[in-house]
């Protein structure tokens, strides 16, 4: 059995960040205002440890909080210590953390090898550099190209975060992120869609007409198309969407844009609706059963039985079945 995978998040805002993208308040989005100390991080652990069961899991302390190694020397050092205390005794096997492209030169990379730092996953946001200017993010395409290579020759796993409909955005653009995110060979990738939240520049220039924001279809459609090409070029997609923290939830802090709290799960509905789609051409077969792979079931059913209902608009009866013999998106199906 395939060990149990957590990761114990702790979140560092850089409280002197000295960038301020146009979409960011990092505070309402991480729902964290004040730096943990090294201290409590130790007390974060050992919470979280507590409340893991099973004997096989993997567990990791993911330092999150995008400039993780922008925060002072000493105090980043601090905090490895601490993670590398754990990952000795093996209560941990991982230790995983975010930060900006620009942020990684040689005396960091000193620091992840030292402290056996296991994974950086880099906010790349955007590889068209006409987009990142426009978004204010003070870093070009040049800095993530050499992150990455930097992070890739210390055999360290590396992760890309991506953010579609940006100031400047358009499908194409998204595509050939995508595309060299896969060229650099990220091991991982994130996928957020843009959201315009309260306080921020993007706010203002939405309120002046001057951005307009995906809606939930098209934030969809364009991720499923990114999808697909990271998922042919074997980077895994650890996350779509933002996490559902309580502002957004309650939309007191999101002004517009795509948030859905399940997000990924419609997007994987979409990818697998083109995938059944061929289903849907009956040749006076009254029933349906579709043999799938156990974590995909719910995926192929779709949201809100998404997919399911557009097959019985075809079939009398579609049943989907859970099939361990199966992997991925593969799937048999079955006309009776």
């Amino acid at each position: 059995m395939k060990p149990k995978h957590y990761t114990i998040p702790v979140f560092i805002p850089e409280l002197a960040c000295p960038f301020r993208c146009i979409y960011c308040d990092q505070h309402k989005i991480t729902g964290q205002y004040s730096m943990p100390s090294p201290e409590d991080v130790g007390d974060i652990v050992e919470k979280y440890l507590s409340t893991f069961t099973g004997r096989k899991k993997e567990v990791e302390i993911g330092f999150f909080g995008g400039n993780f190694t922008g925060i002072d020397i000493g105090l980043q050092e601090a905090y490895l210590a601490v993670a590398r205390a754990y990952l000795a005794d093996g209560r941990i096997q991982g230790i995983r953390l975010s930060t900006r492209p620009d942020y990684i030169n040689e005396q960091v990379m000193k620091l992840l090898r030292k402290y056996r730092v296991g994974t950086v996953e880099l906010g790349a946001q955007s590889m068209v550099d006409t987009v990142l200017q426009t978004s204010h993010r003070g870093h070009a395409v040049a800095h993530t190209l050499k992150a990455a290579r930097m992070i890739r020759e210390a055999h360290i796993r590396l992760g890309l975060q991506m953010m579609i409909g940006l100031p400047g955005d358009n499908p194409g653009h998204d595509l050939e992120t995508a595309r060299i995110f896969v060229e650099l060979e990220a091991d991982d990738a994130r996928i957020y869609p843009t959201l315009v939240i309260r306080g921020t520049a993007l706010e203002k220039l939405y309120r002046e007409g001057k951005y307009r924001e995906l809606s939930i279809d098209e934030a969809v459609e364009r991720t499923a198309e990114i999808f697909k090409i990271l998922e042919a070029g074997n980077v895994n997609v650890i996350r779509i969407g933002l996490h559902p923290s309580e502002g957004l939830v309650s939309g007191d802090e999101l002004v517009a844009g795509p948030f859905h709290e399940a997000f990924r799960e419609l997007v994987m509905t979409r990818i697998w609706g083109e995938e059944l789609a061929y289903l849907t051409k009956n040749t006076g077969h009254k029933q349906l059963e579709i043999h799938v792979a156990p974590p995909q079931y719910n995926f192929a059913i779709g949201y809100a039985a998404k997919n399911k209902k557009e097959l019985l608009k075809h079939y009398q009866t579609v049943v989907f079945m859970r099939d361990e013999e199966l992997k991925g998106r593969e799937h048999h199906a079955y006309h009776h």
